[in-house]
């Protein structure tokens, strides 16, 4: 594949991995901080919905075009900028997965919340707060990574 389109794929991709992670965090966590059951329920639908639609393409696009970009360029794959990269995408990429299982449990939950009426109980403020911290380790290492991927440092031999 030619390097130009490939180091697009990658940008364009990286793009809406990262705007959708963080688009996704901004309106799930208004939406539940204000408390409106329908607008909780909106925003998990949409979370969930985004998730499928766009960054689970793009997820599984960002590895495959970086390594054809290390490659097409000339990097050894064991490049310590490279394998740090790689591995804090592993971390984002497993706190991502258990925040999507997070995700749909709280839609179900909001889901039966609003049919049933009533609030929502601690099960769901629970799930909630693990989602949030899940995103603190995902965000700074996909920060870390665009850190990486631009100045590509000479982290070891």
């Amino acid at each position: 594949m030619d390097y130009l389109l490939l180091k697009w794929m990658h940008i364009v991709s990286s793009t809406l991995l990262f705007g959708t992670g963080l688009g996704s965090a901004f309106y799930k966590f208004m939406a539940d901080r204000g408390g409106n059951i329908e607008s909780i329920v909106q925003a998990n639908r949409n979370v969930v919905l985004a998730d499928w639609l766009f960054t689970t393409p793009t997820a599984i696009l960002q590895p495959v075009t970086g390594v054809g970009l290390a490659l097409h360029a000339g990097y050894p794959l064991n490049s310590g900028w490279l394998v740090a990269a790689l591995a804090l995408y592993a971390i984002a990429g497993v706190c991502w997965l258990v925040v999507v299982v997070l995700q749909i449990r709280m839609r179900d939950i909001s889901l039966r919340v609003l049919a049933a009426g009533g609030p929502l109980a601690e099960n769901y403020w629970h799930l909630a707060r693990a989602w949030f911290w899940l995103g603190i380790p995902a965000f700074s290492a996909m920060v870390l990574i665009f850190y990486l991927m631009v100045v590509k440092p000479p982290l070891w031999g």
